[in-house]
């Protein structure tokens, strides 16, 4: 069910014109948010570090230069593996409803019009999810200094609930409401954790991570969907 989702996403990209113009335009906005949070890193380092160190055997090191040198785009792929987390949750945020309008006019052309979810909601939700998985993945960097062997497995699983919870929530909702949408949710909490992992694992690859926040927004529509109809009826 899982695969079957994501492939459906996939083959939405070639053929659909409108599906491509959120993809690109998230893509967009997600290397611009990228370069915010990258940029808000370097200004926290330089305000915690002094401007030039001088080190035994070395010298004078002026190493806040050297970050915004040659290897700052390096650092900067680098950094996407844990920045990626949170702009893949605000994306998802910003463009669920297009792409999961897109995703249902293509392959649930029968169903009546989802729900609008509020303004308000969409914000609150959107900033309440940011902040745990912010929060979380700060907490995390403890375990990755205890147990480093683990970490990449750490990383992946504490992602992947945090992000299918929140893509499965924010797809469900559409067409559900919200109470129902959380009902669903820990019904099917295996599926959807194995889900976010598997949307998790690819957002740790530089420049492919890119893809995925409007990936993940249709394949959990799909997923939805899915869910949805195995469900008892009655």
């Amino acid at each position: 069910m899982i695969l079957t989702s994501f492939l459906k996403a996939v083959g939405q990209l070639g053929d659909d014109r409108r599906f491509r113009r959120v993809l690109w335009l998230g893509l967009a906005l997600t290397v611009a948010l990228l370069f915010v949070f990258y940029a808000g890193f370097l200004w926290l380092v330089a305000w915690a570090s002094p401007e030039q160190l001088t080190l035994p055997l070395v010298g004078e090191v002026r190493w806040i230069d050297d970050l915004l040198g040659a290897g700052s785009i390096l650092l900067m792929l680098v950094l996407s593996v844990f920045l990626m987390v949170p702009v893949a949750s605000a994306i998802t945020s910003m463009f669920l409803e297009e792409v999961a309008q897109a995703v249902e006019d293509r392959h649930y052309p029968a169903l009546p019009p989802a729900k609008k979810i509020p303004f308000f909601d969409q914000v609150r939700d959107t900033l309440g999810f940011m902040a745990v998985l912010i929060g979380a993945n700060l907490a995390a960097f403890v375990l990755y200094v205890l147990v480093t062997p683990l970490a990449p497995l750490i990383f992946w699983a504490m992602n992947g609930y945090l992000l299918g919870r929140e893509y499965f929530t924010l797809a469900a909702m559409r067409r559900v409401g919200r109470e129902q949408a959380i009902l669903m949710r820990r019904r099917h909490g295996a599926t959807i954790w194995i889900a976010g992992t598997l949307m998790a694992l690819p957002l740790s690859v530089p420049l492919v991570n890119l893809l995925i926040p409007i990936l993940g927004a249709a394949t959990f529509t799909h997923l939805f969907h899915s869910l949805q109809a195995r469900a008892p009826s009655g």
